[in-house]
């Protein structure tokens, strides 16, 4: 399943707006919080199809039967682009457990890269529902590997990837890999260039959230 978040308006959508206009995006905090809102409108909509059950709550004046989470998901991003958006899904989905992946493009000297994972700190993700946020899902090479690994550490029940921006490229890349997946897009673009960028894209998030980084 492919849920594109602004195919219909909302606020959200002046939000991809702002992340995507280079003027704008020189105002980092800005750029970050932006990422942030996006995150916390995909938690609201994903957590409309999670489990829930009844739950007796006792007010001042009386009993209220309210629903709740059956359970609390685990979130995971990758390092380091991937911090805001978790930000946003978290301040929803407070209760929730953490996980964290490394995974970045290695880029060779002819242009080509490869995607070195080096690093993943999570719970227990048997039975479990996760949600993985990364902002850019352009080839989804990055995206299937972690997803791999992360199963070495259980056999969630769902998973959910949470991006800004996807290429159709990219998307389809997943749902081949992993065709079980539920990716929710704030906007999807139809270009890849060769170097694996989306066009228009909004250019490299990790860059415009935190600053510029050596080429490793």
């Amino acid at each position: 399943m492919v849920v594109n978040l602004s195919e219909q308006y909302s606020l959200l959508s002046d939000w991809i707006g702002e992340i995507r206009d280079e003027e704008i995006q020189k105002d980092r905090l800005r750029f970050r919080r932006n990422l942030e809102r996006i995150g916390e409108v995909a938690a609201y909509e994903i957590s409309k199809t999670l489990k829930h059950n009844p739950k007796d709550v006792q007010t001042p004046l009386g009993v209220a039967n309210v629903k709740v989470l059956s359970e609390q998901p685990v979130l995971c991003t990758i390092l380091r682009a991937g911090l805001p958006l978790h930000q946003g899904l978290l301040n929803f989905f407070d209760k929730a457990d953490n996980g964290f992946i490394s995974a970045y493009r290695k880029h060779n000297r002819d242009g080509s890269f490869e995607i070195s994972l080096e690093y993943v700190s999570c719970p227990d993700l048997e039975g479990r529902v996760v949600i993985i946020s990364d902002p850019m899902l352009a080839t989804g090479a990055s995206l299937v590997k972690t997803i791999r690994y992360l199963r070495e550490e259980g056999h969630p029940a769902e998973i959910h990837v949470v991006v800004a921006i996807a290429c159709t490229v990219g998307i389809e890349y997943v749902l081949r890999g992993e065709p079980q997946c539920k990716i929710w897009c704030g906007a999807i673009d139809d270009e890849l260039t060769a170097k694996g960028y989306i066009v228009p894209g909004l250019g490299d998030a990790g860059d415009l959230a935190f600053g510029s980084k050596a080429q490793m």
